[in-house]
């Protein structure tokens, strides 16, 4: 096991690889921007080094600066959390050749599901079905006109790098194709330094499923059952939850099973996130893989009792999966809301400081956050300030149970999302469970 990890990361996610390195009895280091120093997972990791200033190319994304804390700090692995450097194949290979073992799955292995168009033809060869589209990136107006018209529209233009929304536009018409194939290569250019883009057919009112998989590396694999994250603003996912709530038990081990396949068929190694589209019908689609722990594994957590940044660590180490696929039990539901510093309904950020707090509390109630009375929330960072997850018998009584804990949550100084999630609590449909990944577009709040 190792006896020091360097967490290359800040906020909630720090906070949490702190928490299970304690449990662990394994020491960790901090590191930070100078305009972070007061931040949580500073004063509780065993040791913090600054790396730079505020700007995050600066900071938390200077590979030479972590390498070197890391060095100084004399810890024998990196932990990248998610987002930053946590799908960065370059920084794995680094942390290797520095003798630092990177907390993740290999970097050919990021390369090989990082990139949208290797990763479906992979899971195509391992039996998981995908939409009809590209199997090679798209680079001419033309030849996107082309293949629109023999996929049949609609359609969608994905980048091949990169996720979270950028680079992807929905066409309905020809009409409408050349503008958006322009703005999907601008968009991932920017966002992926890639302008590579590939086309797939757009599967309308479905719900975002992913797979929750971990794998050791003696081998095993299993998966930790499904979330489903379709509430989504942008392709931004706000609500998270687990199990999903139209899924059958088997429909649940076929999807289960097909992710599985896929991990084992790349040799995968850590934990990581099997993404699908399930359409009306209840066939599903593979949409893409996540090499990294991701933002709502704590509703999977809750349900199934496993630590997964523990695993995640363990496995990293080098020692085998604690647990068989028979060993995984669903119990009960479990509903994640994403807090952010922003206008409730107009998404608008708001940075400043929190001049009162107060978190809530009660059974069945856990709150992944790095904020406190007094914090100051950045502008320089991601705007989400609190993860409000909630566990119960059943989904009806999650519900109930999440509006109750939202109720409770005081921040005060800014302004935060609270207000939309409890309108969504509220909600009609979203209590019946009728939505899909357009339910924000069409709703009025």
């Amino acid at each position: 096991m190792f006896h020091k990890i360097l967490i290359a990361n800040r906020g909630e996610i720090a906070l949490r690889i702190i928490r299970a390195c304690k449990e662990l009895g394994i020491k960790t280091v901090a590191v930070h921007s100078d305009v972070d120093s007061e931040a949580l997972h500073v004063k509780l990791a065993d040791e913090s080094i600054c790396i730079g200033p505020a700007p995050s190319a600066k900071s938390y994304l200077n590979m030479k600066a972590i390498i070197s804390a890391a060095e100084v700090t004399d810890a024998d692995a990196v932990h990248p959390g998610y987002g930053f450097l946590s799908e960065n194949a370059e920084f794995a290979e680094i942390c290797a050749n520095c003798g630092l073992t990177f907390i993740g799955p290999t970097p050919e292995n990021m390369r090989l599901m990082g990139d949208k168009i290797s990763a479906r033809q992979t899971v195509t060869k391992a039996g998981v079905p995908i939409l009809p589209g590209t199997k090679e990136g798209v680079h001419t107006t033309d030849e996107a006109k082309r293949i629109a018209g023999e996929i049949g529209y609609p359609v969608i233009i994905k980048a091949t790098a990169g996720g979270g929304g950028r680079g992807m536009k929905i066409v309905h018409s020809p009409a409408s194709l050349p503008n958006a194939f322009a703005a999907a290569r601008s968009e991932a250019q920017a966002g992926f330094g890639n302008p590579d883009v590939y086309i797939e057919k757009y599967c309308e009112r479905p719900r975002h499923v992913e797979i929750q998989i971990m794998a050791d590396k003696h081998g095993n694999v299993i998966h930790l059952g499904e979330r489903d994250c379709s509430i989504q603003r942008r392709h931004q996912k706000l609500i998270e939850e687990a199990p999903c709530p139209v899924l059958t038990p088997e429909l649940r081990q076929k999807m289960g099973d097909c992710a599985v396949e896929a991990a084992k068929s790349v040799g995968y190694t850590s934990v990581g996130t099997m993404e699908f589209l399930l359409d009306q019908n209840g066939d599903f689609y593979f949409m893409e893989m996540n090499t990294r722990v991701q933002v709502e594994h704590p509703v999977t957590e809750m349900i199934t009792g496993i630590d997964i940044i523990k695993e995640q660590i363990r496995s990293a180490a080098g020692l085998p999966l604690r647990f068989k696929q028979s060993d995984v039990k669903i119990n009960g539901h479990s509903i994640e809301c994403r807090i952010n510093a922003e206008h409730p309904f107009k998404f608008t950020p708001s940075p400043g400081k929190i001049n009162g707090y107060h978190p809530p509390g009660g059974l069945g109630v856990r709150v992944d956050s790095a904020v406190y009375d007094q914090y100051t929330v950045l502008p320089h960072y991601d705007s989400m300030i609190a993860k409000l997850i909630v566990h119960a018998d059943t989904r009806e009584e999650a519900i109930k149970r999440m509006a109750r804990a939202l109720d409770e949550y005081i921040i005060e100084g800014i302004k935060t999302t609270i207000a939309f999630h409890q309108k969504i609590m509220d909600n009609k449909d979203f209590i019946e469970g009728n939505f899909d990944t357009g339910f924000l577009e069409r709703l009025v709040l």
